[in-house]
């Protein structure tokens, strides 16, 4: 790990304290009685996984807040998949912002590969656009059960090459996602460098689910608030049939991280998959690759959604700032501000 300076901001663990707010206490009780039991019913077969579909649709539509005035999103239109720009015009101070048009962050929602869009992430999404000052691009890439982990991928590399044909330095790129989003994160950076393309500047990882092994998940099975372990094996199952498994791309916790840009990688302490954000950061240690790894305690999966609710939530953007302003000064141009 380096040792002083602005790089002690880019590889470094992080665990925040602090007194947990009652609207996180609260949203733990909420997602433990209605989001996990659902869970359970839900995640069983194809017909359950379309009317989760329709539900979180539905939810989205009706308890979704509204976006502050001053961030704007509009439609893209990307090969075989669409998405959304995100721009916002103040940063999380409330100062006005001009975002760098000739910067980007592309987006990936998560959603275990079969549920949510651009639309139920942008609590994050623009957010992500206020902290890196520049437009976000939200992906919708195809997804299960229509749709294969490779179709996914083959949507996440296709616009990153779009974003290339357009112009855009891939000094410019941040790549970033959540849970699935953070495992179409992290294979599309493999992919990319083993196809010899451009890397991105930088990648942030929200609880990525990042093992699709049939290993069966024990840490955190009885605490965390939000996912039942064997339901998230049973998805692993699912779309890891007549796969290796073991695949970087399918399970990047097994890849070689030689040569990829520096990662932000960001679990709750009590969730199922904390494990797997924890193996990655080791892993891209291992080849040399700065890691800031954060481990904010008893928050649930991909909390930072929660951020028109949660202090803890919003506070995480900050900290995504900082990482932002350290591989800022790690390239040595104040042109690359994050």
């Amino acid at each position: 790990m380096h040792a002083r300076g602005e790089l002690d901001e880019l590889d470094k663990d992080v665990r925040p304290g602090y007194c947990m707010s009652w609207q996180a206490a609260a949203a733990n009780i909420l997602l433990h009685g209605t989001m996990k039991p659902i869970s359970h019913v839900m995640l069983r077969h194809s017909v359950s996984l379309a009317l989760a579909c329709r539900a979180v649709d539905l939810a989205h539509r009706h308890l979704a807040g509204p976006l502050p005035d001053h961030v704007t999103v509009t439609e893209e239109h990307l090969g075989s998949c669409g998405g959304e720009w995100l721009r916002a015009h103040r940063d999380l101070e409330g100062a006005d912002l001009e975002p760098d048009e000739r910067r980007v962050v592309l987006y990936f929602h998560g959603g275990g590969y079969f549920i949510c869009s651009p639309a139920t992430h942008r609590p994050i999404s623009w957010r992500l656009a206020a902290v890196a000052g520049r437009p976000v691009l939200s992906l919708d890439y195809r997804q299960g059960p229509v749709h294969t982990l490779a179709e996914s991928l083959e949507d996440a590399l296709a616009a990153y090459n779009c974003l290339l044909e357009r112009g855009f330095d891939p000094s410019g790129i941040l790549l970033a996602g959540d849970s699935a989003g953070g495992h179409l994160t992290l294979a599309s950076l493999l992919a990319l460098r083993d196809r010899g393309l451009p890397l991105p500047q930088a990648a942030i990882c929200l609880s990525p689910w990042a093992d699709l092994t049939d290993t069966p998940r024990r840490v955190n099975r009885w605490v965390d608030p939000m996912l039942p372990a064997g339901r998230v094996d049973w998805l692993a199952r699912r779309w890891t049939d007549g796969l290796d498994a073991r695949d970087p791309l399918v399970s990047p916790v097994f890849g070689d991280y030689t040569g990829l840009p520096p990662l932000m990688i960001v679990t709750g302490s009590t969730e199922v998959l904390r494990d797997e954000g924890r193996r990655v950061a080791a892993q891209a240690r291992r080849a040399g690759v700065p890691v800031r790894y954060e481990e904010w305690p008893r928050m649930p999966h991909v909390f930072a959604i929660l951020a028109d609710l949660v202090p803890e939530a919003r506070l995480v953007f900050r900290h995504m700032a900082d990482f932002l302003a350290a591989v800022r000064a790690r390239s040595g141009s104040g042109s690359a501000a994050a």
